[in-house]
């Protein structure tokens, strides 16, 4: 099936080059690696820059030279222009980088396992066939296509030829604004609380809808011709976790809290929260807090531990206690990986090498792009 008027296949099967780890690296401690890594990195110098995105682990951000949102890490590298890109995060990302990179500039992503479950939810197979039924459902209705960054390259094609775009979740209420300026409709992919939350924002949660793609046939096609909005069933693992007794426990227990969450959330969870925004919103809130204060995070588990590690004279609480739990695709990123791949840089030879198609790659950048006029 073609997406975009582009070949494409499912993402698990894009990447056919990517390598798993040699046995002998599997038994490195951490003492071992840490010196392996830091010989590499010294010989290969300003050839080379490590991300670390906000969700890795210790290990992997102390060596990174970044450490941030998956868009402001790939814009980083951008501007770094070193030969190779080592990013410590998942498969959407690594593509994001190569597309915003240089031609000259190779990406390379040291687990090949590393795979958001929330942007396998939104497969560019799969929503090709949708567009058709939502179509349909709405056929004189002009609908604009947006999806989230958290997803595949293919995805973010397609948005562009339709004459959608990308978001962010620091920006995805003004996307959503243009939008709905140029067309009817907007078909918003592939988080549906982080699209609940923005309707909500822009006060068009009444005229929101929800389209089940693993269930198509049982879609009201009345309800999607009624909506301005409609929200693909998908979600990020790690946020939906989280419930409203998470956070009356926490009231509970530290009165003075103050609650901060990621907009992935639940809509009840970001309701009952002080402060709801990006990453980079909850490290800001974290930084600017005065000594002593406490506040519980609503998000990833190694960001809330980072935080921890940062701001000592704060009080930094996990939202869910030790129910928290990691975002199981970043966990791939071994810090054994990293020595591999970079060891095998040393060598002159180039692994688990992310490489986005020319004509994806264009049509990709022209929906961030749209996005960045903004």
């Amino acid at each position: 099936m073609e997406t975009a008027n582009l070949e494409t296949e499912l993402s698990l099967f894009k990447y056919d080059n990517l390598e798993q780890l040699p046995s002998e690296y599997r038994g490195l401690s951490e003492e071992e690696r840490t010196e392996r890594i830091e010989r590499a990195l010294d010989e290969l110098g300003d050839d080379v820059v490590v991300l670390g995105h906000n969700y890795q682990r210790r290990e992997i951000v102390e060596h990174a030279d970044f450490v941030g949102d998956s868009y402001q890490l790939s814009v980083q590298a951008a501007e770094a222009d070193a030969k190779y890109v080592v990013f410590g995060g998942v498969t959407f990302m690594a593509e994001s980088a190569d597309i915003i990179t240089d031609d000259d500039q190779t990406v390379i992503l040291p687990s090949m396992e590393a795979s958001c479950p929330m942007a396998g939810m939104a497969e560019a197979l799969q929503v090709d066939a949708a567009w058709e039924r939502i179509e349909a459902a709405a056929p004189d209705d002009d609908i604009v296509p947006i999806t989230y960054m958290n997803s595949y390259a293919d995805l973010k094609a397609f948005c562009a030829e339709q004459g959608g775009a990308v978001c962010t979740s620091s920006n995805a209420h003004r996307v959503f604004e243009w939008a709905l300026e140029r067309g009817d409709k907007v078909l918003f992919l592939p988080d549906k609380h982080l699209g609940e939350n923005t309707a909500h924002r822009l006060g068009l949660e009444d005229e929101t809808v929800l389209w089940n793609p693993w269930d198509p046939e049982e879609q009201d096609s009345e309800s999607v011709a009624d909506a301005k909005i409609v929200l693909w069933d998908g979600y990020c693992q790690v946020h939906e976790r989280f419930d409203v007794g998470h956070v009356e426990r926490v009231r509970e227990g530290h009165p003075d809290a103050n609650v901060v969450v990621h907009p992935e959330c639940r809509r009840e969870v970001v309701e009952a929260a002080d402060v709801v925004g990006s990453t980079a919103t909850i490290c800001e809130s974290i930084a600017e807090a005065d000594p002593g204060e406490t506040w519980a995070v609503g998000t990833e588990i190694h960001l809330v531990e980072h935080l921890e590690r940062w701001h000592p004279e704060v009080n930094v609480l996990p939202l869910c206690g030790d129910a928290c739990m990691d975002c199981n695709a970043m966990r791939q990123i071994d810090p054994n990986y990293l020595t591999w791949v970079l060891e095998e840089l040393v060598s002159g030879r180039e692994r688990n090498v992310i490489e986005v198609a020319p004509e994806e790659k264009d049509l990709a950048m022209l929906a961030l792009d749209r996005m960045l006029d903004l």
